[in-house]
């Protein structure tokens, strides 16, 4: 899975967060090829009781799952199941691929079988895997397959697949949103495979984001509200997440040309991204939080061959689809794909959980109450 972004020690779970609706179809496993699938049953031992760090309200926590793959295979579908009906703490889902050399260090790191917190990207540090650094930002894991509310079943375009190799250990990464509660949750992951003989395309997934620079409504008060400053925004952000969150910020402030200490503030942001490799896209997805309202993926703006990819008016973080496309579109190194989003600072004063929150200015962050701006472009080569 590859992002236009540089990877840094923060990203693949905020990126990456809601990458299951990317891919989803209406076909059914079954139908998806002619080879036996077999479906492999990924779950946590035990429940799990959302813990995050003082003064925050989101969670990130990892576990190590051996999924007994016995020969090489490809995930064709998935099917996230959060816990019961009434789960709604859980945020998104990731599940990565852990390779042979890292096996030692994420069984240490799992604690005898109850995990261990894993904000952002960096599900296992450098120090933990005997690297230098600190953060590991170049060497984190393979995304597998992703889950975000909206939907269970998640199905990759027809003829495509995720590797998934034989002896292969995974870690699912959870991100609980503790706003929405904080009951013990047990989660289940299902994915159905095929043997890797089966000749399908290995599906890519490029990330397009923009970064959200919201500003407080003009009716709260500046006296009430000291995380309407942008500046002790960040420092709030940086407190619940590390201070690799702010960096975050300001490297993608800058990769879209904006101005790190004093970018634009509106309630739209957009950014515009190269395109490096020859592919054909496959399926697109949308993913803002809470407040975002309108979503647009345009190829090649303000050339006479512009075409919007996909527009989301209405946009639902209840229930973020996947836009499968039909026939597939090609394209090429040099060009533009360009990413707007629009939010509703509104939302945050009768939004159940948003209230719960400190009224602020919002900026791209991990937390169900920060934002984000992201495009995903699912492609095989070509």
């Amino acid at each position: 899975m590859r992002s236009p972004l540089p990877r840094l020690a923060i990203g693949a779970a905020a990126l990456l967060a809601l990458a299951s609706s990317l891919t989803a179809a209406t076909a059914s496993a079954s139908s998806h090829t002619t080879w036996p699938v077999t479906p492999i049953t990924i779950a946590m031992t035990n429940p799990y009781t959302p813990n995050p760090p003082s003064g925050a309200t989101d969670d990130y926590h990892c576990s190590l799952v051996d999924p007994h793959v016995t020969q090489n295979s490809d995930i064709i579908s998935s099917d996230f199941l959060p816990g019961d009906q009434n789960s709604t703490e859980v945020h998104h889902a990731i599940l990565f691929l852990i390779p042979p050399s890292w096996a030692a260090a994420a069984e240490k790191a799992n604690n005898n079988g109850a995990g261990w917190t894993c904000f952002g990207e960096t599900i296992l540090t450098n120090q933990q895997l005997g690297l230098p650094g600190s953060k590991g930002a170049a060497n984190q894991p393979s995304w597998l397959t992703a889950w975000a509310p909206g939907h269970n079943g998640n199905t990759f375009p027809k003829g495509t697949g995720v590797p998934f190799p034989k002896g292969s250990l995974v870690v699912l990464q959870i991100h609980y949103n503790t706003l929405a509660g904080t009951k013990p949750i047990k989660s289940t992951l299902i994915v159905n495979t095929v043997s890797s003989k089966d000749p399908l395309k290995t599906l890519s997934l490029g990330l397009y984001p923009a970064p959200p620079d919201v500003p407080c409504l003009a009716s709260w008060s500046p006296a009430t509200t000291p995380l309407c400053n942008r500046a002790n925004a960040l420092k709030y952000l940086a407190a619940r997440f590390g201070q690799q969150a702010v960096d975050f910020v300001n490297v993608l402030e800058s990769v879209c040309h904006r101005n790190p200490n004093n970018p634009p503030q509106s309630d739209t942001t957009q950014c515009t991204w190269t395109v490096h490799e020859r592919a054909r896209i496959v399926a697109l997805g949308a993913h803002m939080h809470l407040t975002g309202q309108g979503f647009k993926l345009t190829l090649d703006p303000g050339t006479s061959h512009q075409k919007v990819l996909l527009s989301v008016k209405n946009f639902n973080f209840d229930y973020q689809r996947g836009y499968p496309v039909k026939p597939w579109i090609q394209i090429n190194p040099g060009d533009k794909i360009q990413v707007s989003c629009t939010y509703d600072p509104k939302v945050h004063d009768f939004n159940p959980q948003l209230r719960q929150a400190p009224r602020r200015f919002v900026t791209w962050g991990d937390g169900s109450s920060d934002e984000m701006c992201l495009g995903l472009v699912s492609t095989v080569a070509g």
